[in-house]
């Protein structure tokens, strides 16, 4: 019985809202519709027989899924009637009263864990944890030592975590007991605003950026302009903003929540871009006139929604490779040293990297579109969550140094300076890979490697750690000050270098 299993981070809820109105919920009736269809059916089985506990759990809920959805024309499995059917009844009454209500998965008294993995045995025993059980949900997974993973432990597995913890001697902090009262606090409604008004005291949905933006374009139509780069897999626009005071500056192309569940990071975007347009510091009117700023504010609208709609938690894209995990790490999709390192080819993980390079209709829009402007760019700017760090190409495993590593080196420290200045916000810099973890098929590592962007960066925002994912609509403001700072610090630095002297 997999208890809690509407708390995974994986589920594919959307199967269900498409559930039959006045059928009865029945194992007879569930197994009449577990039908085959070709490979995907017959993969669904291998996976549930070779994976643990708690992709099981999963599984049964993407099956289950399907008894809602539509039925599969085929012959019915029925090795999977015998070993699904009390645990799919199991799965629906905690649907009905959970999932299918629309409400968002909840996490109370989920305690999270922040957890450093000091040797190769400990990585080996999280690495097991995470595929095997049920009620732990990693929100970074385990891949190499040296790196710090944040853990969600249910109540009820409370005591399993901390004899796993004392077993296997892990360095366990506690970071809070009820994770749900952190994501209550996170983005609370604006005081005294109105409903149509776009601003950064709380968090804003897809809709409301996209009408946002959309209202730039007419208001300031001689210098911004808007365009749509394509659509996500659920038919949902990529929108770019341009955003040029004079022809032939040099180009800066800005990229957020590629991650679904970075909020932080759109916001920071939005919260730029209106600075861009309004400020009347001199050097903020400097970027805007010495610049041209190519703006890609959500990079993965369908994961973002979700994670408004659905699940908090969601990371991937929500394409359905395999119908029982859906969804693929965009960021781990790109065609530069995929899937060397950092990455994974496990539907379930979520650093999934896809069935091959460029699978998805999301990292192939992107890469049309910066191939129609990479002549003008002289900064590829990835924002991501958390840590508080500015990362340089390149993250793929036993990677050398970029040609220009030292001058990448002395303006991410610029940036560092930068973050710094107005809050005292630290900053670590340097490679991906030699200060963060290995990772493979960024953007970052793609941009500069395949593309020769002559400076390709990613900044992680904050925090260090007591939020993470879920920074407070509170630090919306003070997280987008210091990253203009940074920016203005940056890039006077590295004028003064040699870079953006396109006229």
């Amino acid at each position: 019985m997999c208890r809690g299993v509407i708390s995974a981070t994986r589920l594919n809820i959307n199967d269900f809202t498409h559930r039959q109105q006045g059928r009865k919920l029945s194992s007879v009736y569930i197994n009449s519709i577990l039908l085959s269809n070709g490979k995907m059916i017959r993969k669904a089985w291998e996976d549930f027989v070779n994976s643990g506990k708690r992709f099981r759990c999963q599984i049964i809920g993407q099956v289950c899924g399907y008894v809602y959805k539509k039925q599969l024309g085929g012959m019915i499995f029925n090795q999977i009637r015998s070993s699904m059917r009390s645990q799919c009844s199991s799965f629906l009454v905690l649907l009905v009263l959970g999932v299918a209500s629309g409400e968002l998965v909840r996490y109370d008294n989920f305690h999270l864990f922040r957890v450093a993995i000091a040797d190769q045995e400990q990585l080996k025993v999280l690495q097991n944890v995470e595929l095997q059980n049920d009620q732990f949900i990693f929100l970074d997974s385990p891949t190499q030592v040296g790196m710090n993973v944040s853990v969600l432990v249910s109540p009820r597995k409370l005591l399993d975590y901390l004899q796993l913890a004392k077993t296997a001697h892990l360095s366990s902090h506690l970071a809070t007991t009820n994770f749900q009262a952190i994501l209550d606090a996170e983005n609370p409604p604006a005081k005294n605003k109105r409903s149509d008004e776009f601003g950064w005291e709380e968090y804003q949905t897809l809709d409301a950026i996209y009408n946002w933006i959309d209202e730039l374009a007419v208001k300031y139509s001689s210098i911004l302009t808007v365009q749509s780069i394509g659509q996500s897999y659920e038919g949902r626009e990529m929108k770019v903003v341009k955003l040029s005071h004079q022809a032939g500056n040099p180009g800066i192309f800005i990229e957020s929540n590629i991650h679904a569940r970075e909020w932080i990071t759109s916001a920071t975007t939005t919260w730029l871009l209106n600075e861009l347009l309004t400020s009347s510091d001199p050097a903020v009117q400097e970027l805007l006139t010495s610049y041209d700023w190519y703006i890609l504010p959500v990079a993965n609208p369908d994961g973002f929604h979700y994670t408004k709609t659905t699940n908090r938690l969601w990371r991937k894209n929500r394409y359905p490779h395999n119908i029982l995990c859906p969804g693929v790490d965009l960021n781990r999709n790109f065609p530069y040293h995929w899937m060397e390192g950092g990455a994974s080819q496990v539907a379930c993980n979520d650093i999934y990297a896809g069935p091959s390079p460029a699978s998805e209709v999301e990292t192939r829009n992107m890469m049309e579109y910066y191939e129609t402007i990479v002549d003008r760019i002289e900064l590829h700017l990835q924002f991501h969550s958390y840590g508080q760090y500015i990362l340089l190409p390149y993250g793929y495993q036993d990677a050398d140094y970029p040609d220009n590593y030292s001058d990448q080196m002395e303006i991410a420290e610029a940036a560092a300076i930068g973050f710094s200045k107005r809050y005292n916000t630290p900053y670590t810099y340097g490679t991906i890979a030699d200060v963060l973890y290995v990772d493979s098929g960024s953007t970052t590592d793609w941009a500069h490697g395949y593309h020769k962007t002559p400076l390709s960066m990613c900044f992680e925002f904050r925090d260090n750690g007591a939020y993470g994912f879920v920074l407070p609509a509170d630090q919306i403001i003070p997280n987008a000050e210091e990253t203009l700072d940074a920016l203005i610090a940056m890039l006077a630095k590295a004028k003064t270098m040699g870079y953006f002297q396109r006229s």
